[in-house]
């Protein structure tokens, strides 16, 4: 199962560097299975940083094909990748883009850093652009660290919860049998 990023908008008060108050709004990414979950997680995940009141503005899927953190690094850089193939059937040359947020502190790190993931790939590609995004910090249900054997039970049972997809027969429509009888 592939990872859904979902894009939070927090708005809340903040202290500025004056000591004075002003509301600010700003996006975070968290890991989720639904929009209903990851205004849980925001929920939770902000209680712990904001002490006062805070409100979720806006909620949509982040189109990023990965996230990539690396430490001593305190920005987010979105970096397009044109994955290059060749089609055999026309003869040309197909570019797909994805894109990935990659943690550095300047764009010349980030651009090293989004070369360091790929180069395991093994397909032509090109870095279009790199540029610094809003993304204040990241939430993935996972971080690689020990003790995490609560979190994964949680994620475990709230995938197996969402409900499949059952195809009901419509007997209301056009159905003269079902007629005369409710008549």
């Amino acid at each position: 199962m592939s990872t859904i990023w979902y894009e939070c908008k927090v708005k809340y008060r903040k202290t500025d560097e004056t000591g004075g108050q002003k509301v600010t709004t700003e996006p975070y990414l968290v890991d989720a299975l639904s929009y209903t979950e990851a205004e849980s997680r925001i929920n939770e995940e902000m209680s712990a940083y904001i002490s006062e009141e805070f409100k979720i503005t806006n909620i949509k899927v982040a189109n990023y094909a990965e996230i990539h953190p690396f430490e001593n690094a305190d920005r987010w850089f979105k970096s397009k990748v044109s994955l290059m193939a060749y089609d055999e059937e026309s003869g040309k040359e197909r570019r797909s883009n994805m894109y990935l947020l990659v943690q550095a502190n300047d764009v010349k790190e980030a651009f090293d850093n989004t070369t360091h993931v790929m180069s395991t790939t093994m397909g032509e590609y090109s870095i279009p652009a790199i540029m610094e995004s809003p993304i204040m910090d990241v939430f993935p249900y996972f971080s690689g660290e020990e003790g995490e054997t609560e979190q994964l039970e949680r994620f475990n049972a709230l995938k197996a919860s969402k409900t499949a997809t059952v195809e009901v027969e419509d007997t209301m429509e056009f159905d003269p049998e079902y007629v005369a009888e409710t008549v």
